[in-house]
């Protein structure tokens, strides 16, 4: 039994299918259907139904899914332990993060993780919601996640990341209130952009409004977190963005006001208590070393 189809058999797992798994993978399907089934006849067992164009795993594919998975995980830690000798020089760190938590501060400290550690890769993947996160790290699949405080974490270890404000970001033509901020019973006056509830970003907005006893005027509901800028800008609605966000948003001509009470949130860098790879360490001793001011 090889490394590489223990690979394999994982990623046609995930995909649910031959095809895209070979194209994920970059190799011919061919290979990819050969290596299977020797692994089959080593198993003596088949691992994969087909299902018309895609594969369903069989009970014995299924009973493999785990032990494959900490095999592979053994392997990397073998490589690790290289890497680290060699003082990271390559290697790849899996990092699962919510939106607005990825855009800061993870960008900050990724930028700076890069610079120290110029051949170590960062993959960032998006997960469907906050407390996605946190199953992500316990199921191993990243090591390291960003996810928003108050989530259950269980089992986990916990670092607090830099507390972020929260301000109110409007269209370009409307009209700043001449105190310079905006309270929540005003922000609840207003049309609203934002995504769909269980988000973050709607979250933060009902924790917002529940201080003013008011419900939302949702003008646009939008999975697109990408698309909640520029539906500001055009004039559609306002929206609640982290003061990062914020500021680019009011460069390209949002106006942009505090909130009063003033509005912030934290996040927390979680990651499981069982041993990390040499460039997960790195990464949080970064994070915690990371000035708070």
């Amino acid at each position: 039994m090889e490394r590489k189809q223990l690979e394999y058999f994982l990623t046609i797992a995930s995909h649910g299918s031959f095809t895209s798994a070979a194209s994920s993978l970059r190799v011919a399907q061919p290979s990819l259907s050969y290596a299977i089934r020797s692994l089959e006849r080593e198993l003596g067992a088949p691992l994969f139904r087909r299902l018309g164009r895609g594969v369903a795993l069989t009970p014995v594919g299924e009973a493999l899914v785990g032990p494959a998975r900490q095999v592979l995980k053994d392997f990397g830690q073998v490589q690790a332990v290289a890497q680290q000798v060699v003082g990271l020089v390559t290697g790849t760190l899996d990092i699962v993060a919510v939106t607005t938590l990825a855009v800061d501060p993870l960008a900050d400290f990724a930028g700076e993780f890069r610079t120290r550690y110029p051949g170590v890769e960062l993959s960032v993947v998006d997960p469907e919601n906050a407390a996605a996160v946190v199953d992500v790290v316990r199921r191993g699949h990243c090591e390291l996640g960003l996810t928003e405080h108050g989530i259950a974490t269980d089992g986990l270890k916990v670092l607090d990341l830099p507390e972020q404000e929260v301000l109110a970001v409007l269209p370009p033509e409307a009209e700043r209130p001449a105190s310079g901020v905006l309270s929540a019973r005003e922000f609840a006056g207003l049309d609203i952009v934002t995504t769909p509830r269980g988000t973050t970003t709607r979250d933060v907005l009902e924790g917002l409004l529940a201080v003013a006893g008011a419900r939302p005027r949702i003008a646009v509901e939008i999975t697109h977190r990408a698309a909640i800028v520029p539906l500001v800008l055009a004039g559609a609605g306002s929206t609640l963005l982290p003061r990062s966000l914020a500021r680019d948003a009011a460069a390209l001509g949002a106006v942009v006001v505090k909130l009063d009470p003033p509005l912030t949130r934290r996040g927390v860098l979680v990651w499981s208590d069982s041993a990390l790879s040499p460039a997960a360490e790195a990464f949080v001793d970064l994070v915690t070393r990371w000035p708070t001011d």
